[in-house]
Formats: C-alpha cells, sequence, structure tokens
C-alpha cells in the first residue's frame, strides 16, 4: 500500500520546475528517486549460521529485489537468485541453512518489531516456530554438529529473552536458560555448554556473564570492577575453550580480550586506534576476522591463525568489506562490498587462489556509477572547541561561481554514527545539486567513549549546537549557498530536526524530520517491554521520566512548537513502536497552527524505518520535492 502522501498540487509543480545548476553539474544526469530505488539490497544469512547450503552450490541471502525483502539461493556458479519466500506485505529476512538444506526465515509484521522465527519447509511452505501474540523471538546460532537451533523469546516474559534449544529435526524444544531478568543473551557456543550474557547498568557501564549450561546455568559476572567500563560480547572460538569480549577499560577505544574457559585467565586480543566492531572465526579456527571502525570506515582484516599473515584477496573493487561468511570446510567465504557509490554486492571467493567473484550487481544498470558522488572526512569546530567529524558528499559541479544548495544530515540514536558507505537517499540528493554533510555530533559513537558521552543527559543542548554549528560551516564554504542550508534526520536525527526548527528557528531555510522524538515524556514512558535492561541504561543517559519529565519537557518540540517558523515535512510509519504516530501528528497540527508550510507523509504499513521500496521512493520524492520548494532558490 503506498502512503497517504499529504502534497499539494503546487509543491508537485515546483518541484517539477526546479531550476538547474551550471553546466558542469548538468554534464551529470539527474536520475529520479524510482531509479536510484532500483538499486537492489542484499544481505549474507546471519553470523552464527550456515550461509552455504549444504550441496555448496548456493549462498542463502536476502534482497528486495521484489521490493519486499525475501530470502533468496544465490547461485555460486553465477545467475539470478532464487526465491526462497515469496511474501508481497512483511520483510523477510533470511537466518540460515539447516544441515538437510531447509532454511529458516525471521521477520515483523508491517514494521512493529516484534519479529517471529520461520522454518521453510522443502515444499516452501512456511512454519512458525515462535507462535504466539504481542511476542519477540530471534535466531541465536546452531550447534556445531547442526543438531541444535538456539532461539531468542520473550513468550514468557515481555522484560526478559529466554534461550530455547530446538532439535532441528522434529523442532520440538526446551528452554536452555530462563533469563531471570536485565541479561541481553549473545552467544551459545558450539558445543552448547556456554551461554554469553550482556548487562547495562548505565550508559558507560555494561558487564558480561558467562553461564555453564551443564551446571546451575547461573550467570557469573567475567568483567568485575568499581570504575564504569563498557563491555560485550564478540562470540565464542570454535573450540568452545575462549570467549573473546569487547571493552574500554584500556583507553578510548574497544580493545578485543579473550577469556579462557576453563581458568578464568584474561588477555589483549586486538589493540587499535579505534574501536573493534567485531571478532569472527572460521570454523574450524583457522581463520580470524576481524574490523575496526576507522574513522567511519570499515577496516576488515582475515587472518590466517596458522602463521600470522592477512588474507589477501584478488579481484576487488574499492569499498570496505563485511558480512564475511565461511562454507563448513573453509573453501569458500561469501562477503559483501560496499562503497560510496556502490551498494553491497555479494562476492565469493575459493580460498585456494582468493580470487574474488562478485555474483550480484546492486546498483541500478540505468544508472552510471561515475555520476556518483565519493565522500570525504571533514571536521569542524563546535562549541567549546569540539571537532565534530563529518561525511561530506559534495555534488559534482558545485564551486564559488556555482554554489549549491546543502543538508546537515542527523544520524540515530542517540549514539549513532554517520559512516561511509552507499546511500541512496543521500546520492540521489547530491545528484539532484544538493551537498550533504553527515554530522557526527558529541554523544555520536566511533570516536571514543569521552566523546560518546559528551551528550549524557544534555541532550538537545550542546549535541543540537554542533548540528548548529554544521550548518554555519556550510555557509562559510565559497562553494554552498549561505542562504540554501536545511537539516535532516531520521529517529534521534528526526528529533534534532524538529529540535533546530524550534530551539533555533532561524538557523535553517527547512527541516526533514523523519519519524522523530518529539515529545520525550511520551517516548521514554513507551518505550516496548523487551527493551529489557536497556531500558534502564537509555534512562540514565537520557533522564529517567519519573524525575527528569520536566527536562524532558523542556527539550521536546513539541511543547514549543509555537516557535516554529521554517517550513518542515515530516515523514511516519504508523505501526513505529519507538516514536509514535501520534507525536508526529500532534507536531504537524501544532506548526500548522503556526501558519508554517508543513507537509505530511505517513506510512501505514511501516515501522521504525521503510522496508518496502515503494514507500522508499515516495519519501524520497517527497523529500526532493520539499526542498526544492523550500530550500533552493532560483538563480
Amino acid at each position: 500500500m503506498r502512503a497517504t502522501v499529504l502534497l499539494s498540487a503546487a509543491l508537485m509543480l515546483a518541484g517539477a520546475l526546479a531550476p538547474g545548476g551550471s553546466a558542469a553539474a548538468d554534464a551529470v544526469p539527474k536520475y529520479t528517486a524510482a531509479q536510484f530505488f532500483d538499486t537492489t539490497s542484499f544481505r549474507v544469512a546471519e553470523p552464527g549460521g550456515l550461509a552455504f547450503s549444504p550441496d555448496g552450490r548456493s549462498v542463502l541471502i536476502s534482497s528486495d529485489a521484489s521490493g519486499v525483502f525475501n530470502a533468496y539461493a544465490l547461485p555460486i556458479a553465477g545467475g539470478a537468485p532464487v526465491p526462497l519466500t515469496t511474501s508481497t506485505t512483511d520483510a523477510l529476512f533470511a537466518a540460515s541453512y539447516l544441515p538437510d538444506g531447509r532454511v529458516l526465515v525471521q521477520g515483523d509484521q508491517g514494521g512493529n518489531e516484534l519479529d517471529h522465527v520461520y522454518l521453510r519447509e522443502a515444499d516452501g511452505s512456511l512454519r512458525d516456530l515462535t507462535p504466539g501474540e504481542n511476542l519477540k523471538a530471534g535466531f541465536a546460532g546452531l550447534s556445531g554438529d547442526g543438531k541444535t537451533l538456539w532461539i531468542t523469546s520473550n513468550a514468557r516474559n515481555p522484560e526478559a529473552f529466554d534461550v530455547l534449544a530446538y532439535d532441528t529435526t522434529t523442532f520440538e524444544h526446551r528452554v536452555l536458560f530462563q533469563n531471570p531478568g536485565g541479561f541481553s543473551p549473545v552467544e551459545v557456543s558450539r558445543d552448547g555448554a556456554w551461554l554469553a550474557l550482556q548487562k547495562a547498568n548505565t550508559s558507560a557501564d555494561s558487564d558480561v556473564y558467562l553461564v555453564d549450561l551443564r551446571g546451575e546455568g547461573e550467570p557469573a559476572l567475567i568483567t568485575p570492577g568499581d570504575a564504569p567500563v563498557s563491555t560485550s560480547v564478540y562470540g565464542f572460538t570454535p573450540d568452545s575453550k575462549t570467549l573473546v569480549f569487547a571493552t574500554d577499560a584500556h583507553g578510548e577505544f574497544n580493545q578485543a580480550w579473550t577469556h579462557d574457559l576453563a581458568t578464568d585467565a584474561q588477555a589483549p586480543l586486538i589493540e587499535a586506534d579505534w574501536d573493534v566492531m567485531y571478532v569472527a572465526w572460521s570454523p574450524s579456527g583457522r581463520y580470524r576476522v576481524s574490523a575496526v571502525n576507522a574513522d567511519a570506515s570499515t577496516a576488515l582484516t582475515i587472518i590466517d591463525t596458522r602463521d600470522g599473515r592477512p588474507l589477501a584477496l584478488e579481484g576487488l573493487p574499492a569499498g570496505d568489506i563485511g558480512s564475511v561468511r565461511f562454507s563448513p570446510d573453509e573453501s569458500r567465504i561469501a562477503f559483501t562490498v560496499l562503497s560510496d557509490t556502490s551498494p553491497a554486492d555479494v562476492f565469493v571467493a575459493d580460498l585456494a587462489d582468493r580470487q574474488a567473484r562478485r555474483l550480484t550487481t546492486a546498483l541500478n544498470p540505468a544508472i552510471d556509477e561515475s555520476h556518483l558522488v565519493e565522500a570525504s572526512i571533514v571536521r569542524y569546530t563546535a562549541e567549546g572547541g569540539v571537532q565534530i567529524p563529518s561525511v561530506l558528499y559534495r555534488p559534482k559541479g558545485a564551486s564559488a561561481a556555482n554554489p549549491v544548495p546543502a543538508i546537515v544530515l542527523v544520524h540515530g540514536g542517540p549514539g549513532g554514527q554517520t559512516r561511509r558507505g552507499y546511500s541512496a537517499m543521500v546520492q540521489h540528493l547530491v545528484n539532484h545539486g544538493y551537498a550533504v554533510l553527515g554530522a557526527n555530533n558529541r554523544g555520536s559513537s566511533g570516536y571514543g567513549k569521552t566523546f560518546f558521552h559528551m551528550d549524557d543527559r544534555r541532550h538537545g543542548e550542546a549535541d543540537l549546537r554542533d548540528i548548529v554549528a554544521g550548518g554555519d560551516w556550510l555557509r562559510a564554504q565559497d562553494w554552498v549557498a549561505d542562504d540554501q542550508v536545511a537539516v535532516m534526520g531520521g529517529s534521534y536525527g528526526g528529533y534534532i530536526t524538529a529540535a533546530a526548527l524550534t530551539f533555533h528557528p532561524e538557523a535553517f531555510e527547512a527541516g526533514i524530520n523523519i519519524f522523530g522524538v518529539t515529545n520525550w515524556v511520551r517516548t521514554l514512558e513507551s518505550i516496548p517491554a523487551w527493551w529489557g535492561a536497556e531500558r534502564d541504561a537509555l534512562y540514565d543517559e537520557m533522564g529517567d521520566p519519573a524525575t527528569d519529565a520536566e527536562r524532558h519537557r523542556r527539550i521536546s518540540p513539541l511543547f514549543h512548537a509555537k516557535n516554529i517558523v521554517r517550513p518542515m515535512l515530516v515523514v511516519q510509519g504508523a505501526n513505529d513502536p519507538r516514536v509514535l504516530q501520534v507525536e508526529s501528528d500532534k507536531l504537524v497540527a501544532a506548526a500548522r497552527a503556526n501558519g508554517v508550510p508543513v507537509e505530511y507523509v505517513l506510512f501505514p504499513d511501516e515501522g521504525h524505518g521503510f522496508l518496502r521500496r515503494e514507500n522508499r521512493i515516495t519519501a524520497q520524492e517527497a523529500y526532493l520535492t520539499f526542498l526544492d520548494t523550500h530550500v533552493r532558490k532560483a538563480d
């Protein structure tokens, strides 16, 4: 179903008649939103499962080739992906093959985030392995022998996820771990003997626990300490003898440490100048995969543990490697490659010759990749001398002689990060002449724990002023039209957008609020039960609504909407469990009462994020039309 789009005829006409740029810019053809979103998204099956089919002929992937995400078998020899599910409504994502060739998938209902896990039978039918109302379940891995499937579920207690063990032949199941509350199950060791848990205490302090599933099943703390330290689980080694975990106890960034399950001895494994993002192994442990979040890019390394040498692959395009999956016999790997100008494509490589082969073409062939723009990393100075790292997309042809309109793009969170990599939304706007500055305001992840915690209980203050400073930085560039700068973002970025229009009403020419929080009082009170302990950590960062409601009201745009004087576009999913539709409804009504141009796009079949291609196209068209009408000025 397409959105209810509340756009005037005048808006539509204005977008159609938007002025062009310089001759240099005009040399690059303008592609439509539909062409950009004809780009296909590909995702490899979940870690902890089997990405390669038992016969070794296919890789299990998810794709939105049909317009809705479904599971596919991607032939390694080449050819079109073979659909395994054919949903036309709700997105379904591939989780894992089973040893007998059947497939596990998972998905929610209309974006409500209440996922179920399904078994695709040999005849193509889907069987819900986690039936019930108002529950959330998720694939949690397979045992090393493939005989046991682990699933997390909050069916027993909405606030706590238990771990269930399913026999992969009969699908009879039992409770492997009954969560007493407060713990987030992360991974079961391949031999089924150990369970790793995380527990969020505050926004700056979290712990890792181990459960010996052969004993009493009581969580044992392995990261004690008095000072606040953030820790989390990377995973078990394939021999089930060691747990690898992340810790920021030894500096600004997450390091990878090992915990010996027999002796409890701990030691450093990977130390880097940036956060270690993840550590994983091939089935036998011969190869170790690790990734570092290096200034908004992913630096991935595959090490042959026999000699410590990195594995060099041939035939790869420039870009970030991710989602590495090994075949059971370690003869092949599947992975993705993503760049600023190319969406993630799936590759395979035979480890004998290390030659990589592309299996998919994600970018719409109607789009010439050379017409797209590579990002650059810039930093600007904000309040207190704080340097704000940002990802900048500069349109081709932008110059002092041809200044272009610009957008400050704000990421979600709180605590998210704008990273390099392909974005159809961004590239479409850049292709139509808008510079985009993806600002990582203080409080963003990826730049050390001090930077991350700079906005704790100060949201909507210095972090917001960082975004305003981003607009000022853009205006100072001689290639930016200084009277044509907008702000835009989704989720927490949508909140910052609405807050900028409310508390800095003259700072931007217009703003696009995509499912943004507008009433922190209601949002923090309505957090889903399944957030569990993470809810308490969020309260620590944002403030507890029971005690900080006054401050939450002070920073909430809804209660100060009379200040909004610049045009605003609001985009919302009706099924959003995080930012309720009523929030956007009320903000739109309040801003319109000021006589301000306010446009509203409401998707009845989406949640917190838009998974249906037709809806993404509708939203994108609305973004450009709105910007062309209210930001871009005639030459």
